[in-house]
């Protein structure tokens, strides 16, 4: 082995352990294996700490994460000494002077250990670099690049010694320049703007042979950049000597001018250093040389034979211009021969050299030259290049199948060829969808119009769906592992790029130039034409920009309209999912992966909902439901928003020129392991937006865009961060204005995201006074946009903290310029990436005290917003989907827990009302039945007191928290209150029948006695049971006149006669009256459709006549502007853009003139007049004292006072046939419960019904008596006859509560809240087809609802549960058996031990009975009974009666239920339709809230209805109304709220139509409502004639509503 090789050896081995060494001291020695990836630092970390020294094992993370946040200060970071233990020894006090002077001249300083010098900062730069992996190499370079610093275009390897050439590292850095070139006296600047590794540029390589006095670095930089270190050399901050990593390696950057006067060079030039000394470095020093136009040598001194001679000598005869710097010659330059120069640097300043090295370069490189293309670098035969990685070519070579379809083609051509689903066709069907918003003319037409269109431009898509283009695209995406994916990507943003590159320069100049022209106009106040024309030419070149600009994002968005328009189709058509269904969860992968994914598409100014709810769908699928703080990102066009949030975040958001952020996009930011702990969110998710573009663009249009953005992002934020530029407040005012109005909707529909603004680009930050008068400023100008925007969206905010809570001291930051300098080579400013560290750690700060939102939440709201902004007004039509969820989960919630109250309230009722009739209890005390509610209360408190505050939605359900808390104590405390008035009415009945129920045991024990007086007379005459009848029925009415001949017997009521005569008392006429009851209409009268027959127009005629022709025209002339509009209150929603045509002139008939509101106000007075008279007559004590004729009386005369009450305030007059049938419509529903209630009062009062009511039960005490039974037996015939009619009474009741609280708690149909009901009603009506019961429902919802329990209780007890109900029965039969056989058993035991008598037993038995208050037991007088004394056989005499009574409850029909006071089907009544019946003041739907009273909250009804369904019909005609009022909220539309109104109302503002109007939110509604279609259609005729309207003209209904079957409308339900 030669001596050299074995020096080479060592050599490699030295710089071998050195690197470890280096490696370890930094803590990366485990990753130069392992390499960092863009994941460590794409995340949110513990905060860089600007001022603080960093200890070794930190310098390497904190040099990135500076270097990440563009701080050039990342190279120069202090680090702090270790001291070792005793190096501050005790000072010796031995030393004298001469020793002093010893110490100082001596050479050797001794030490207890040699002192180790701290790591080399750009040792820290190339560790990092050679521990990074491709990915993060790339971000690095990119970054050190910005920062204005040279990158590494030759490393050696550390391990191998091998050169590599970083090619990978620079494809994306983009470099732009200005070209000054001198044409006939006069100079030319042209801007170029491209990647920088396609730039064909000169290249001046600096070389040193040998050691120098002099920086060749520092000399370098004055000559590029005389204010910045481009080159880190030994004078730097942090240099030492041992430097280990930089030897070898060639660093390059490029001078670009900026086309001024004082540039240094008129072209981009590329500078290459080659660092450590030449002579040694043989391998790079050849490749540079090479690869150089222009070659510089510095060298200490020239002589012929030293080693370096024969680098110069070669140089001297190669062709390259060659310059030669001598450090100890002080010659000036001279040009030895063409191209080679030599300058001595002996006594020169170093600036005088710079001017003389640019004269001679200039001068060399304005003759012919060789140029330097960094992408030849792969051509070099000898070095590694990275891209030749088999990674990096795999994804190479599948990005370049995909680019190479593109070649030679124009851009915007490529986009119509191989992305035609994004193009006119997406347009065209984002113009369509949001026309659905501004419909006009006859709109449900249109409306199904357009949605043909929609589905037939979805149909085109999926036709023009497989270019070439995508199918590779997404081979590749599916097929490639992931980080060949990533470099596939990468490869093809970076081909794409290139392609638009020279197309995009020549725009960009013309758009800033233009730019330039209108803002100066701006700032003059110039409202002339001449800045309308410049907006306008600028909007030319953004479009032209638009359709130059080719890019991932395109690609992207691609997909999304492919699978969009493949998924839309197979709604409609169940077809079997192919690829396309795979889509999102590619994109998915890319999203979690760091890839910012478009929200809204920019080009088309729409939201890809269908694809954007998948994506997240699938990114939820694979990380779960995590929670994010979405941080939403606004300001103007251009102002630095990327730039600031890559620099904070590390984000990959586009920034390069031609490429600004069009549209909104997302990225997520996870939230590092250690940093979890201070948060309750795991990422940040980051939604960057094009920027508001209304300060350079003209039009309207912008302006609404821009509000559009704004209010979506800013909804979509838990914090906005508003980005201001500059620091002129007129700059700031459009902006201003657009995000505060964004806020103040915000605010409006309860949500509340928080705001920090940043001023970029301010001159002195540092000057506090100035900052405080920016911040004053600022709040003024909020504060005057808040009362601006406060105008514009009706709401009451007098300063900008009526909108937001804001404090101007800590939510506004002041961010430096961004450069140092004027571009293009001035490095970023320091201060700003301290900025950017501030603000993140204002951000982390308020997001630390945020919950943030669900990735689920996140996504229904990104839908809310998005539909809510297609419809002009944003408030009105704005609906939280997932608030609604909430709400509607709570509404069952409460129900569970009203209904746990009821039910054990009914329990105690049960209870209480036994003890009454039992007479033990004579006085309900309600303190008595609050505690016995308050264990139930309590639990309950304590289960809605969990909800609250662990149900997964807790911070949505604070909002309505204290309002269901007192709506539970009040339901409560109604409840209580509720059952005390009906057991003190009980006591009452109690108490005034006691005379009647003492006379009542009288009449029995008298009954008793002559019964078993008769038996004795005749024991052995009458034998067989004809005999014994006869004889019984002989003396039974002597006994019946005998002992109730004192009292008088109640009446019968005779209340059909009694109506007569009361409605001819009113001066009705006979014949009115008979034809009314003979013909039985008045039955149906609050139902019918049609109430012109009652209405005479005699008074209203007059007016018609007067008023008529003015109208017309008023109405005529607004409708030239061909605008709609309908009236309601009712059904004239008669449409008023009638009159905009010509045939409208005929005289009308009567009918047509008779509007629907008045229709609905006589529906109203019949409703209204109803339930007040039932109210009237229920009021009466008909059970306690009977009924009086003066109760219907004073019905009748109410009636008629409200009929002329009504008719006073009418037009017309009603005819005597209405108050007839009114009046007969009352005393029928009335009279139902009078006689209900006369006949319970005279069961309870008159002696001889009751004593008639006795005759079975004493016959047969009479015939046991005659078979000679003994007393005993009798007795227990007695008791087992009492105890039948009692059990059957508790288990009856029992059962009921029973049966309710499982139908409540297990039936799907009552276990939800009021909307599910709804829906269980309405299915219920379709599946039966059964048109009187949908016109109950529509008119007399609540009726409808009732029956539907009813109905549906007597389902699930006699048919579809029959065995669990039995069950239930039988367990109450049970516990009843139990109860009573207990009692005999203690009753006898007792009497036996006590040797008592029948009384005692008697006593005993009833008392048993009655503890626990489930049975009534009337007492048995004993005197008949005196003469028992076996109480055995009295027992087994009971006992066996008992089986056949309990063998009758088992058997028991549910139906004898009915007779009782408790039922299940009323129960469950009270629980369910104790809710919100307010009707939509449009189409009459039910508004579905379970809480009766639940304001705030708006009303609101899952389904609403087309008018048709309820009679309406276009003005003056008998055409029917078909209209949906969802459509109509979204159309261009108007109403009238009076008859006669001199305005109308848009649709759009319904709700400024008055309290029926505001209190509702009726939202557009692009679902397809297919059950009311189905309903109008199924039942055209029957509509018709019930409406006495026409499904003709206007209200022809569409062709595609008869395609729905029964089956699809009740689906359509769920």
């Amino acid at each position: 082995m030669s001596e050299k090789t074995f020096e080479e050896i060592n050599m490699k081995e030295q710089y071998q352990r050195e690197s470890e060494t280096l490696l370890s001291r930094l803590h990366l020695q485990d990753k130069y294996e392992q390499k960092l990836t863009p994941a460590d630092f794409l995340r949110i970390n513990r905060s860089v700490k600007q001022q603080h020294d960093t200890s070794e094992k930190d310098l390497a993370h904190t040099f990135l994460q500076r270097l990440m946040m563009l701080d050039y200060r990342a190279r120069y970071i202090p680090v702090k000494q270790d001291s070792p233990e005793g190096r501050h020894s005790e000072p010796q006090n031995t030393i004298t002077e001469e020793d002093d002077f010893d110490v100082i001249f001596s050479t050797s300083v001794e030490s207890d250990q040699p002192k180790r010098s701290h790591v080399h900062p750009m040792d820290v730069q190339m560790a990092v670099f050679h521990c990074s992996d491709s990915s993060l190499k790339q971000n690095m370079i990119t970054k050190l690049s910005q920062c204005q610093y040279a990158l590494p275009l030759l490393v050696p390897d550390p391990v191998t010694m091998d050169i590599e050439c970083p090619l990978w590292t620079f494809r994306q850095i983009r470099k732009s320049w200005k070209i000054t070139q001198t044409k006939e006296d006069s100079n030319i600047v042209t801007m170029k703007s491209m990647p920088i590794y396609k730039a064909e540029t000169p290249m001046v390589s600096f070389f040193r042979l040998g050691s120098l006095s002099l920086s060749k670095s520092q000399l370098m930089n004055t000559l590029i950049n005389d204010r910045h270190s481009t080159f880190f050399h030994r004078n730097c901050p942090g240099s030492t000597k041992s430097r280990h990593l930089m030897d070898g390696v060639a660093e390059i950057t490029w001078y670009c001018p900026a086309g001024k006067p004082n540039d240094a060079f008129t072209d981009c030039i590329a500078f290459c250093n080659l660092h450590g000394d030449a002579l040694t470095i043989e391998k790079q020093r050849e490749i540079l040389m090479e690869k150089s136009s222009v070659n510089v040598v510095l060298l200490p001194t020239l002589e012929r034979g030293d080693k370096s001679w024969t680098v110069v000598s070669a140089l001297l005869n190669s062709p390259k211009p060659f310059i030669c710097l001598i450090i100890d010659n002080d010659r000036g330059a001279v040009e030895m021969k063409e191209g080679k120069y030599k300058m001595g640097l002996k006594d020169k300043s170093q600036s005088d050299v710079c001017e003389e090295l640019k004269g001679i370069i200039g001068k060399i490189l304005s003759g012919p030259h060789t140029s330097f293309q960094l992408e030849t670098m792969a051509e070099v035969s000898g070095i590694r290049v990275d891209e030749d990685d088999t990674v990096c070519r795999n994804g190479k070579n599948a990005a370049m199948k995909i680019v190479d379809l593109l070649k030679g083609m124009d851009v915007s051509k490529i986009k119509d060829k191989y992305l035609p689903c994004q193009g006119q066709l997406w347009h065209d069907w984002c113009k369509i969808n949001k026309e659905q918003y501004h419909l006009k003319g006859n709109i449900e037409k249109e409306k199904c119009k357009k949605q043909q269109k929609l589905e037939k431009i979805r149909q085109e898509q999926c036709s023009a769906s497989c270019s070439e283009l995508m199918k590779l695209f997404i081979e590749s995406l599916s097929s490639l592992p992931s980080k060949q994916k990533e470099y596939c990507l990468k490869w093809i943003q970076i081909l794409l790029d290139a392609l638009s590159t020279d197309d995009l320069s020549s725009i960009l100049q013309n758009y800033d130039e233009k730019w330039s022209e209108v803002l100066t106009l701006k700032k003059k106040h110039d409202k002339s034409d001449q800045l309308t024309s410049k907006q306008t030419e600028l909007e030319e070149i953004s479009k032209k920009l638009q359709s130059a600009t080719f890019g991932l994002e395109h690609i992207f968005r691609e997909i999304g309209q492919i699978y969009e328009a493949h998924k839309s189709l197979q709604e409609q058509t169940e077809m079997e999912e192919t690829d396309w269904s795979k889509y999102p969860e590619l994109a998915a992968e890319l999203m979690i992966s760091g890839h910012p994914m478009e929200l809204m598409d920019g080009d088309a100014g729409h939201v890809p909902l269908t694809w954007i709810s998948s994506l997240l769908d699938e990114v939820i699928k694979k990380l779960g439901n995590k929670r994010v703080f979405v941080l939403s990102v606004l300001g103007v066009q251009s102002s630095g928003k990327s730039t600031m949030l890559n620099a904070m975040f590390g984000l990959q958001f586009a920034v390069s020129a031609g490429r600004c952020t069009k549209g909104a996009f997302m990225q997520l930011v996870k939230v590092s392991e250690e940093k979890k702990k201070d948060f309750e969110f795991d990422y940040v998710l980051v939604v960057d937006t094009e920027g508001l573009r209304a300060l350079e663009l003209a039009g309207n249009a912008t302006l609404h865009h821009d509000n559009e953005l704004a209010t979506f992002v800013v909804g979509l934020g838990n914090m906005t961060l508003i980005n201001i530029f500059g620091e002129n407040p007129a700059d700031m005012q459009d902006v201003l204005q657009i995000v505060v109005q964004a806020f103040m909707r915000m605010k409006k529909v309860k949500l509340s995201p928080s705001c920090v603004f940043v001023h970029q680009n301010v001159s002195d930050i540092g000057a506090a006074e100035k900052n405080m008068d920016g911040k004053r400023r600022l709040q003024e100008k909020l504060d005057k946009m808040a009362k601006l925007a406060a105008k514009e969206e009706v709401y009451d905010a007098e300063c900008f903290n009526d909108v937001i809570s804001f404090d101007v001291q800590k939510d506004v930051k002041y961010f430096a310029q961004l450069w140092e300098g004027s571009p293009p080579m001035a490095p970023p400013n320091p201060g700003y990436s301290e900025s950017v560290q501030d603000l993140k750690n204002i951000i982390l700060s308020k997001a630390s005290q945020s919950t943030g939102t669900t990735l689920s939440q996140f996504k229904s709201k990104i839908k809310d917003l998005w539909n809510a902004l297609l419809n002009e007004n944003f408030v009105f039509s704005f609906k939280n989907t997932l608030e609604i969820a909430v709400y509607r989960k709570l509404e069952v919630q409460y129900g569970n827990w009203t209904w746990a109250l009821r039910s054990h309230m009914l329990t105690i009722e049960n209870q209480l009302h036994t003890k009454i009739e039992n007479r033990k209890l004579d006085n309900v005390k309600l303190n008595y039945l609050f505690k016995e509610m308050s264990k139930t209360y309590g639990e309950l408190q304590k289960d809605m007191t969990e909800y609250f505050d662990d149900e997964k939605h807790k911070e949505m359900l604070v909002q309505w928290r204290g309002r269901f808390e007192s709506k539970i104590k009040e339901f409560h405390d109604e409840q209580v209150r509720g059952v005390k008035i009906k057991l003190d009415e009980v006591i009452q009945q109690k108490n005034a029948r006691k005379k009647m129920d003492d006379k009542k045991t009288e009449f029995e024990n008298k009954l008793l006695q002559k019964s078993k007086e008769l038996a004795h007379q005749l024991k052995d005459k009458a034998k067989d049971e004809e005999e014994l009848q006869k004889q019984f029925n002989s003396v039974w009415s002597v006994w019946v006149t005998e002992l109730t001949g004192d009292t008088k017997p109640i009446e019968d009521i005779k209340l059909e006669e009694e109506q007569m005569s009361i409605l001819q008392e009113l001066g009705i006429d006979w014949s009115l009256i008979d034809d009314s009851k003979s013909c039985e209409n008045y039955k149906d009268i609050s139902k019918i459709g049609d109430y012109y027959e009652y209405v005479t127009l005699n008074k209203h005629q007059e007016l018609c006549n007067k008023s008529q022709q003015p109208q017309d025209n008023k109405r005529q002339n607004r409708n030239t502007k061909g605008q709609g509009s309908l009236t309601t209150a009712w059904v004239s929603f008669k449409n008023f853009w009638v009159f905009g045509s010509t045939q409208q002139k005929e005289t009308l008939k009567s009918r047509e003139n008779f509007p629907v509101e008045e229709q609905k106000l006589i529906r109203s007075l019949i409703d209204d007049v109803e339930k007040q008279s039932l109210l009237n007559i229920k009021s009466k004590p008909v059970v306690t004292r009977g009924y009086s004729p003066t109760y219907l009386q004073e019905v009748a005369k109410n009636v008629k006072e409200k009929v002329t009450e009504f008719e006073l305030e009418r037009k017309y007059a009603l005819k005597k046939e209405f108050t007839v049938d009114l009046l007969l419509y009352v005393f029928d529903k009335a009279g139902s419960w009078i006689s209900k209630s006369h006949n319970k009062f005279k069961v309870n009062n008159d002696a001889v019904t009751f004593v008639k009511s006795k005759k079975t039960q004493y016959y047969n005490i009479f015939r046991s008596f005659c078979k000679g039974n003994s007393s005993a037996a009798v007795l227990g015939e007695l008791i087992c006859e009492k105890l039948k009619v009692s059990t059957v009474e508790a288990v009856c009741n029992r059962t009921a509560i029973d049966l309710a609280g499982e139908m409540k708690c297990s039936f799907p149909v009552f276990n939800g809240n009021r909307s599910l009901l709804e829906k269980h009603v309405l299915k219920s009506l379709a599946e039966k087809e059964d048109f009187d019961g949908f016109i109950n429902y529509i008119h007399c919802p609540r009726d409808q609802v009732e029956c539907f329990i009813k109905e549906e209780v007597e389902k699930y007890i006699f048919t579809d549960n029959k065995a669990k109900a039995k069950k239930i029965l039988k367990k109450n039969v049970e516990d009843v058996n139990n109860l009573v056989n207990k009692a005999l058993f203690t009753a006898t035991e007792k009497v036996k031990t006590w040797r008592g008598n029948t009384d005692m037993w008697l006593k005993e038995f009833s008392n048993l009975l009655k503890e626990n208050d489930t049975l009534t037991f009337d007492t048995i007088c004993s005197e008949n009974f005196s003469d028992i004394s076996e109480f055995d056989f009295l027992k087994e005499e009971i006992e066996k009666g008992l089986p056949s009574i309990i063998k009758e409850l088992n058997s028991l029909s549910l139906d004898k239920m009915k007779e009782f006071r408790l039922k299940p089907d009323q129960i469950l009544i009270d629980q369910l339709c104790n809710c919100c019946w307010v009707t939509c003041p449009f189409c009459a739907a039910v508004c579905t809230n379970t809480l009766e009273n639940h304001s705030p909250e708006d009303h609101s009804v899952p389904f609403h209805r087309s008018g048709a369904v309820n009679g309406m019909h276009y003005r003056h005609t008998d055409e029917m109304g078909i209209d949906f009022c969802t459509t109509q909220v979204a159309s261009d539309m108007f109403f009238y709220i009076r008859l006669d109104p001199d305005e109308t109302i848009p649709f759009k503002k319904y709700r400024t139509g008055g309290p029926n109007y505001a209190n509702w939110s009726i939202t557009p509604d692009e679902s397809k409502l297919s059950y009311w279609k189905w309903f109008v259609c199924q039942f055209q005729k029957q509509l018709e004639d019930h409406y006495n309207l026409k499904f003709e003209g206007r209200g022809e209904i569409p062709s595609e509503w008869k395609m729905y079957s029964k089956e699809e409308a009740i689906k359509s339900l769920d």
